[in-house]
């Protein structure tokens, strides 16, 4: 029997808590404040569990940099390695702090990468090319505007300035470490705050160019997302492509997962909202 019982290893998942001590915005389902609970709650769950570690994607604070003196100590209760990646609400900050946001997620870089168990973990910066990521007066954000302008004119679904592409220099190097991880015999797991597949008004701008990337390598297994609230799943090529749901929806139910690896697939083990799936290898 191929199915394996055990799985190599486990890791946490937890998508857009976009804490802030803000009254709900009602009409989008959205209860900012709640969601210090909510993460100690699912942190309470990941200490029950074996978990190589968790990886918020994005999203961590809805606004102010305040913000992050909140949610993060909640996080020193994880048993687990925390990590993080950048979302557009963690820029809704004032412009002297824009370039201390992954500093103060504790993050190695805006995006980097790791392995574990002989799988590489790809983490992306989607905010990298936006009009609000980064510092005023830097040409990401001229060419954010443009590329922004372009898509309007196109009538594209994507074209709003809460969506966001990764620059030439980042593209490459995602391409590289795919490229590394295969010479490495190790399989690969893509991580952004954004996604790029199915097509969806949250999706990258360059969604286009990275799901033709990720899909013509068969070693690359899945790519993690969070930013669209209500959740997705596609796949193109052999990699599946989950948008986990957002923690911050709703008043007092909560979402996040486990993803177990295994030789042949991976299982998401859904809580509350968060849904339960088995992806094929």
């Amino acid at each position: 029997m191929s199915m394996s019982a055990h799985p190599v290893f486990r890791f946490g998942i937890i998508a857009d808590p976009q804490y802030a001590a803000i009254p709900p915005h009602a009409a989008m389902d959205r209860y900012y404040a709640n969601s210090l609970a909510k993460v100690a709650e699912a942190i309470e769950v990941f200490n029950g569990w074996e978990l190589s570690f968790v990886m918020t994607l994005g999203d961590v604070i809805d606004r102010g940099f305040k913000s992050f003196d909140e949610i993060l100590p909640v996080y020193g209760r994880l048993r687990h390695e925390a990590l993080f990646l950048l979302g557009n609400h963690d820029f809704s900050v004032s412009a002297g702090h824009l370039s201390e946001v992954a500093t103060r997620l504790g993050m190695p870089s805006p995006y980097y990468s790791f392995s574990r168990h002989g799988w590489r973990f790809i983490v992306l910066d989607g905010n990298e090319v936006s009009t609000f990521a980064p510092p005023e007066g830097h040409p990401h954000r001229a060419l954010a505007a443009q590329m922004l302008a372009e898509l309007e004119e196109k009538g594209a679904r994507n074209a709003h300035r809460w969506n966001a592409a990764l620059s030439d220099v980042q593209f490459a190097w995602l391409a590289d470490e795919i490229g590394k991880a295969a010479e490495a015999g190790e399989k690969v797991i893509v991580m952004n705050h954004y996604p790029v597949h199915p097509p969806s008004e949250h999706g990258m701008w360059d969604s286009e160019r990275v799901v033709a990337l990720l899909a013509s390598q068969a070693h690359v297994i899945a790519y993690l997302n969070g930013h669209d609230h209500v959740g997705n799943y596609g796949k193109a090529g052999a990699c599946h492509f989950v948008n986990f749901k957002g923690v911050v929806d709703t008043k007092s139910e909560n979402a996040f997962a486990i993803v177990e690896v295994h030789a042949d697939r991976l299982e998401i083990r859904g809580f509350g909202r968060e849904e339960s799936r088995t992806l094929a290898l």
